[in-house]
Order: structure tokens, then sequence, then C-alpha cells
């Protein structure tokens, strides 16, 4: 499950050491440690354990639950949209596979760096039949190029760490053992920026992805 730690002036969340899909559970724990980050304004480094970041939707939980499914989608749209405009910087550490929703939450973070020689990250939709809600492709058209976002969105492509850098999906990549160091480096000089001011600009800036994501019944 979701862990968060104090690591000097950064906020660290290790989302767990399995495939780290948003059961409803890892959902609430991801939401509590957001509480107290806001609670406790500070830079967010988000890794996980493993060869997952995350793998995204608990399609499982979904085959199951079909007549929930509206619901537990709006929730995960809320995690995308609270954390695309979450009032401290954000850096996610892609330490590994990072697929669909799990990227799209990869995407909401205001920087992104990948382990350089394993894992991929990748949007399957078109290959897996589920197209992308309003605002999830909202979202990541937010973040990417055009043409990225043809190239990500469209093909199912799996973007190695040196690719996703090429097509501007992450901002770099560093070696496994350096990764979480790396994106530190990132976040640490962004300390003490004011989070009124700070939330007040990702609004304006993500103002139209952020109501996709929150008029399709978004909740936090």
């Amino acid at each position: 499950m979701p862990e968060l730690r104090r690591d000097g002036d950064v906020h660290v969340l290790n989302f767990g050491d399995d495939e780290n899909r948003f059961s409803l559970d890892w959902l609430k724990a991801v939401h509590a440690a957001l509480d107290q980050v806001v609670a406790e304004p500070a830079p967010l480094v988000t890794i996980g354990a493993g060869k997952f970041y995350s793998n995204g939707l608990d399609l499982d939980w979904l085959l199951a639950h079909s007549t929930e499914a509206a619901e537990y989608v709006g929730r995960v749209h809320g995690l995308l949209a609270r954390m695309l405009v979450l009032p401290v910087p954000t850096v996610a550490a892609v330490n590994g596979h990072a697929f669909g929703a799990g990227a799209m939450l990869a995407m909401a973070h205001d920087f992104r760096l990948m382990r350089a020689d394993r894992g991929f990250f990748c949007f399957p939709e078109v290959d897996i039949h589920i197209p992308f809600t309003p605002g999830m492709a909202a979202l990541v058209q937010a973040k990417l190029t055009p043409a990225a976002a043809v190239a990500s969105m469209t093909t199912a492509r799996r973007f190695g760490g040196p690719d996703a850098a090429a097509f501007g999906i992450v901002d770099g990549t560093a070696a496994p053992e350096e990764l979480l160091g790396r994106a530190l480096a990132v976040a640490r000089p962004l300390a003490g920026k004011d989070s009124d001011t700070l939330g007040a600009i990702k609004a304006t800036m993500f103002g139209s992805a952020t109501s996709a994501l929150r008029d399709a019944g978004g909740a936090a």
C-alpha cells in the first residue's frame, strides 16, 4: 500500500511494491497521503517499488462490479484532477511500467523522470477497446504536443525511457539507482513556493482538463 515519508524538505510517496492498481483502498490511501502533503506543503515525489510504477485501473474489480463502474471511474478522475492541480511541485519518478491510468497519473505531475533501462510508458486503450474518457484525453493533451499525443494515444506504443524522453512524454531518464535522487534534485529547489499561488496558477493552466475530469463525476 502507498506510504508517505519525508526526505528533508520533500515528501516522498511510495505507491507500493506490486502493480499499484487503483483499488478502492489504494485510492483512499493516496488521497490520505495527499491530504497530509497539502496540510504540510512541500514538493512531492512519487515512485513505486519494484517493476511497476502503476498499472492503472483495477480491471478485475471492475469486471466483478460492473454496476459500480461509473462511480469507480469518477474516483479515478478525481485523483487525476487532484494531482494535476495539487498546490505543491510534483515529480513522478517512473521506476517501472506505467500503463493506462497509471501513466495518466504520472502525466498529471508537473515533471516526470523515467528509469532508462527497463519499464514501459503506455496508453493501451486502443488495443484493449477502452476509449479515453473526455477528461482523460484532456489531461494527456494538456501535457503533450499534438504529435506526441497522437503517437501515444492512438497506437498503444510501449515507450521505453529514452523513447519517452525523445517524445517529451518524460523530462529525462536515469539509471534505476539514481532515479529517486534525480527526482529529489528536481523537487528540492522548488521547496518554499507559496502553495496558494501555485495552486491558483495550476488551476488556471489546467482549467479545461480539470473541468473535463470533474464534470464527468470526479470525486476526491
